[in-house]
């Protein structure tokens, strides 16, 4: 959005009219559609795309930590013949390593020790570790050929996130936000939640940075919702203050804003008041939602055995649903303990048993309620581990380090291309060898999908329109789409 347009947006009347002259030469260059989607927002019903969208809403789950492409979907069988010899030189070509396998004399091959098939329309590769994924596999668009620069989580997640790996940038779902607006008043645009893993051995700092809005307006950040206790802090009013004295309370808070808004149109003021109203609303809405007693025995058992225990993936999954059923554009989900550096074996099966029915719950319940054609559902991680080992090396365990050079996501619903399989990996897992991702052209998708061009969605910050996907090249990859 061109900032005139936020700012006439936002304006009130007397401000309008004061700066006509200013806003009609914006408006003649809004006709020559010289700046990005129309003004949009937590008040506009009209969402104005670049064009038609085939997805509405999107449900973003990421592993954090980075899960194993090698233990889960790129099967490389030659690597048993190669267990415990050192990663040819050739194949690892001088490239990047972290300090915690740098320092390594050797860097053995570790096979995975899960077994394989193949399943679905493509013949997708799946562990035995992903049982119920299997089961989807006709639905799932399964992308093996991701990459990414940033080797460290903070960096690696906030790139995935932001499209940057310095922090302070709109995350996706802000400009999911800001592009397609509100779909429902009584609940955020964009909401967070935070999945406990039943495996908590080595878990990542996840920081609220990677849901914040940045250089967008404050209202198109991510809303955290708790796994326990109340959902949102301080959602029900505190002792003896019923809900009439909270409501002349806000009124009296924002009649405050109003004037001072009124008197220098800060954006800031405007998001303050949008949030009070919103936190108001909410306090009716989120109880509805999270009360689960009115889903049926069927749709808890498609999440499986933990979906009633608050803060568990299974939990969090079905909220995801209730949510976008609701309205929400953008869910982000966050789900720990994915960093296998050593003890593959006694972590892995843990992480795959938290996510897998649930997912599988998730995906068949929105195509049940006719949902899934228009919400896009994201798996992934930050990047992928390695074929060697680091540690101890064992036919039975092992630990892999980061691996930005590939990895691998799927996606499902909201106009991807169901039973696919997409790039190449070489023999080791290692380098990619036939169509590869990168997290730009993964965010250009993204928002093609919804509707809008990634190289007009943009917004005025430091004097320059800033986007998403950057100043880079970008490319939405167009086998992905349905």
């Amino acid at each position: 959005m061109h900032p005139a347009d936020e700012l006439i947006h936002l304006e009130t009347r007397r401000q309008f009219f004061a700066s006509a002259g200013f806003s009609l030469g914006t408006a003649a260059l809004a006709s020559l559609g010289i700046h990005g989607a129309a003004p949009t927002g937590s008040s506009q019903k009209q969402v104005n795309t670049h064009h038609p969208a085939r997805a509405k809403r999107v449900i973003y789950l990421h592993m954090v930590g980075g899960p194993s492409q090698l233990d889960l979907f790129d099967y490389k069988p030659k690597l048993d013949e190669l267990f415990d010899t050192d990663l040819p030189d050739s194949i690892r070509r001088g490239q990047r390593l972290t300090t915690m396998t740098s320092g390594q004399t050797r860097f053995p091959i570790a096979p995975t020790k899960y077994k394989f098939a193949q399943y679905g329309p493509s013949g997708a590769w799946m562990s035995e570790l992903l049982p119920w994924k299997a089961r989807m596999a006709d639905r799932m668009c399964i992308v093996k050929s991701m990459f990414t620069e940033a080797i460290n989580h903070e960096p690696a997640m906030t790139l995935m996130q932001t499209g940057n790996q310095v922090t302070g940038r709109p995350c996706l779902g802000a400009w999911t936000s800001y592009g397609l607006g509100s779909a429902n008043e009584n609940l955020p645009t964009f909401c967070v939640l935070v999945a406990q893993p039943s495996n908590t051995e080595q878990t990542q700092a996840i920081s609220a940075r990677l849901w914040q809005s940045g250089y967008l307006p404050g209202e198109h950040a991510g809303v955290p919702f708790r796994g326990k206790g109340d959902p949102i802090l301080f959602i029900n009013n505190p002792p003896g203050v019923s809900s009439d004295v909270r409501r002349e309370t806000l009124d009296s808070l924002n009649a405050l804003n109003r004037m001072t808004y009124d008197q220098i149109g800060d954006p800031d003021t405007h998001t303050r008041i949008q949030q009070y109203e919103m936190a108001y609303r909410m306090q009716t809405s989120v109880p509805e939602l999270t009360d689960l007693s009115k889903e049926t025995e069927a749709t808890l058992s498609m999440y499986g055995p933990d979906v009633r225990k608050a803060g568990t993936f299974a939990n969090t999954a079905l909220l995801c649903r209730r949510l976008v059923e609701r309205g929400v554009r953008f869910v982000q989900v966050y789900h720990n303990n994915w960093d296998t550096h050593g003890n593959v074996k006694g972590r892995l099966p843990d992480q795959c048993r938290d996510v897998d029915q649930p997912c599988y719950g998730l995906i068949n319940d929105l195509a049940q309620r006719g949902l899934l054609d228009d919400t896009l559902v994201v798996w992934g991680g930050e990047f992928g581990r390695t074929v060697y080992s680091q540690g101890k090396l064992s036919r039975d365990n092992y630990g892999r380090d980061h691996h930005p050079r590939c990895f691998t996501l799927w996606m499902a619903g909201g106009g991807i291309r169901p039973g696919y399989v997409h790039g190449e990996t070489d023999d080791f897992s290692y380098n990619i060898t036939r169509d590869p991702v990168h997290v730009r052209d993964f965010h250009a998708t993204i928002l093609h999908l919804l509707g809008f061009d990634h190289t007009r969605l943009s917004f005025r910050y430091l004097g320059l329109d800033q986007r998403l996907t950057g100043v880079e090249p970008a490319k939405v990859v167009q086998s992905l789409l349905a």
